[in-house]
């Protein structure tokens, strides 16, 4: 599986409290320490910090977002930390380790429709910031035009870095992205939860895959 979350620990260190405020997840309790008071509705309003175009008004959700999504990270940090790097440095990171740092920099940051920064934050514009930040490759704004970009590819052949994509509105297809990060995992900005790490294998995700993009040329 590579050296992908024995990174993740490195990245919690140089990231000041990340894998802390990651950790404060569990299965029997969703809800983290932190002020989660941006959520999305439909009378949310855009983040006016935001000056490109918006994406589409995602609408109603055929089924509220699923309440034990959020996947433990101290248990994904322990499933993929087989391998070590203790040398690891931010200037010599490969585009999967700038990738997952960027990742982590997310993490928890609450879900806001139209938002694009720490404060808030939607789907699309969560893989379209991680992918310029870290690697600087450029995504459309929406998951309907992201899922235009690239390479289709199958789920049973799905790669790190690739862009997965779910039917979860009634208006609009397809109605939220997220980017895959190995074993089923992948990270997203969840409209209940805000940015975390969750299961396709889940049965709400599992219901509403809709498909995968590989980008090209291939990034990682």
């Amino acid at each position: 599986m590579n050296n992908i979350f024995s990174f993740l620990i490195i990245c919690s260190i140089l990231l000041t409290g990340c894998s802390a405020t990651s950790s404060r997840y569990t299965q029997r309790d969703k809800t983290p320490e932190k002020d989660f008071s941006l959520r999305y509705s439909q009378s949310a309003e855009p983040d006016t910090s935001y000056t490109g175009e918006l994406p589409e008004d995602p609408g109603e959700e055929i089924e509220p977002s699923p309440e034990d999504d959020a996947i433990d990270i101290t248990e994904v940090m322990t499933r993929f930390s087989d391998q070590k790097n203790e040398n690891i440095t931010i200037e010599h990171s490969t585009a999967k380790e700038k990738t997952l740092m960027e990742i982590i920099k997310y993490l928890n940051t609450p879900y806001k429709f139209g938002g694009n920064s720490k404060n808030g934050i939607d789907c699309s514009a969560f893989t379209q910031t991680v992918f310029n930040n870290a690697v600087s490759y450029n995504l459309f704004r929406s998951a309907r035009e992201q899922f235009k970009q690239g390479l289709s590819v199958d789920k049973t052949e799905l790669k790190f870095g690739d862009l997965v994509f779910f039917n979860t509105r009634r208006r609009v297809k397809p109605g939220h992205v997220g980017i895959y990060i190995g074993d089923n995992l992948f990270a997203h900005a969840s409209s209940k939860h805000g940015v975390i790490v969750s299961s396709l294998d889940h049965a709400y995700y599992s219901k509403t895959y809709m498909g995968a993009r590989r980008m090209e040329p291939e990034i990682f």
